[in-house]
């Protein structure tokens, strides 16, 4: 096979191998007849100037490379070693020298390719023809269609970038430079086909990628401005918090509100649009910053608070020691043990574990305290039951006080019965004993509610104040009888009635102060 010549350019290129069934079979049935070779189809990949090209030709020792036609000018070429292929099978050998003949049409008129006699292929471009290569070992339409195998290679890239750019989800910007390539790869092809048709679709696709790209652009700026946006309200809650006052801050939860700003910084830088390098570094410097200042005052809040808890600690284990020292007082030690309890309630903390060891401890010496007070109360409570049973026998007693109609003698039976209930003592538990206390206090301030109205009705002040007022009564009762009689006479009904208002009035009065 010999070398493919371009017209348009007067440059040719090794042809790369035919493989496809077509090719191979046409080559078998030559095989039978003549020496076989190793050389397949290859497309002009990279072309070079007509008269210095190497032609790619059969092993055959002295057998000079066919001519391609170029500007319908025949160029000799040099011999080229075969391009060793796993996939070639043998074919004829060409004959050692060819001249330059008429093109043979092997299509429509409107095709868009056409094969001469010596297998060089060429394709139409507008009013003129440009040579692709040459297929001197298979008939012209295998030939054709393997140069339209090309274009269909071709073309099936433009459709496939027209796809990524309708379906979505493909940079605009990638799409260009891909577009691009292919480009390259269309103008001057190989191939056989409606190549300005491809170019035309490129052009198209190129300024809808541009429009894309321009929209994409926008894009990106809004979300560059929007991340900015966002970092900054990151960078702008760390300052301030790191703005408070740290005597103020709870360490725990700011740490961990510190740490989720962070994890949120580097999910948005991991994840998020690429910001400008200024930007982004000055905004890192603030949020850096601002993590520092955190990081030194919960470094010197937990220094202090050591200071704290060394203390606190040492504090309290004095106090622990006092509290188990008054193990040997029993009950008798529960009013220190308070006092101790008060101290230990200001002492401070001294850390969780230690707090807890020591109050296990502290709170231990005072359980043994209350212990020997509550062994005390039972025993007590034992001894209280003959107690509360006397004690409801003179309530029983108690409950004819009150029918006593004689003040005095209420009274003197209220005081003996109070006297038996001193004698008996205090009764355990305090609640039994303040029941029946509240049973017989009732019953004294019956009593004493009787000796205070016959107090103030005994009262010689009261009975001289009372005799007075009585006889007042009397002399305007007089007056106003001799009133409502003189009224009577005149028949004045306004001054009878008067008369006999105040009057009746009057009576009240007296009948109320027992005249």
């Amino acid at each position: 096979m010999t070398d493919a010549t371009s017209s348009s350019t007067d440059e040719t290129a090794p042809l790369e191998p035919a493989v496809d069934e077509t090719t191979i079979d046409a080559a078998a049935d030559n095989a039978a007849a003549e020496p076989t070779t190793d050389d397949a189809p290859a497309d002009a990949a990279e072309e070079t100037p007509a008269e210095n090209a190497p032609a790619e030709e059969a092993p055959a020792e002295d057998a000079p490379a066919d001519e391609a036609p170029a500007a319908e000018t025949p160029a000799p070429a040099t011999p080229a070693p075969p391009v060793p292929s796993p996939s070639r099978i043998p074919l004829p050998k060409p004959p050692a020298q060819r001249a330059a003949v008429t093109p043979i049409v092997t299509a429509p008129a409107e095709s868009f390719g056409r094969v001469e006699d010596d297998g060089t292929v060429s394709v139409r471009e507008g009013e003129s023809w440009r040579v692709v290569g040459q297929y001197p070992d298979g008939t012209p339409a295998e030939a054709l269609a393997y140069f339209e195998r090309k274009y269909a290679d071709l073309a099936g890239e433009v459709t496939l970038l027209e796809t990524r750019h309708l379906g979505g989800g493909a940079s605009a910007s990638d799409l260009r430079a891909t577009s691009k390539a292919v480009r390259e790869r269309v103008v001057g092809a190989a191939a056989v086909g409606d190549l300005a048709a491809l170019e035309a679709r490129l052009t198209a696709l190129d300024a809808a990628l541009s429009e894309a790209s321009a929209e994409e652009a926008q894009a990106q700026r809004e979300a560059v401005d929007g991340a900015i946006a966002e970092r900054t309200a990151l960078v702008e809650r760390i300052e301030a918090i790191a703005a408070r006052d740290p005597k103020t801050i709870q360490w725990k939860q700011t740490s961990a509100d510190v740490t989720a700003l962070f994890e949120q910084w580097q999910s948005h830088q991991a994840t998020g649009p690429r910001l400008p390098k200024g930007t982004s570094q000055q905004l890192w410097k603030r949020f850096r910053d601002a993590r520092a200042t955190l990081d030194k005052h919960r470094r010197e809040f937990y220094a202090g608070l050591d200071e704290q808890h060394k203390s606190a600690r040492d504090a309290k284990a004095r106090l622990v020691e006092r509290a188990e020292a008054l193990a040997g007082k029993g009950e008798d030690g529960i009013g220190a043990y308070r006092t101790l309890l008060d101290e230990w309630k200001v002492s401070g903390r001294a850390g969780k574990k230690v707090d807890d060891a020591l109050w296990a401890r502290f709170k231990a010496a005072g359980d043994a305290l209350y212990a020997a007070r509550a062994e005390r109360e039972q025993a007590d409570a034992e001894e209280s039951r003959e107690k509360i049973e006397a004690k409801r026998a003179l309530l029983v007693e108690a409950a004819a006080v009150p029918k006593e109609k004689e003040t005095a003698k209420a009274r003197t039976l209220l005081t003996r019965i109070q006297r038996a209930w001193d004698e008996i003592g205090r009764i355990y538990p305090r609640e039994a004993e303040r029941a029946l206390d509240d049973d017989l206090r009732k019953i004294e301030q019956g009593v004493k509610s009787r000796e205070d109205a016959d107090w103030k009705s005994n009262n010689p002040e009261t009975k001289a104040r009372q005799n007075d007022m009585t006889q007042q009564l009397r002399d305007a009762i007089a007056g106003l009888e001799a009133d409502l009689a003189g009224a009577e006479a005149s028949k004045d009904k306004r001054a009878i009635a008067k008369a006999t208002e105040a009057l009746e009035a009057r009576k009240g009065w007296l009948k109320a102060l027992g005249g």
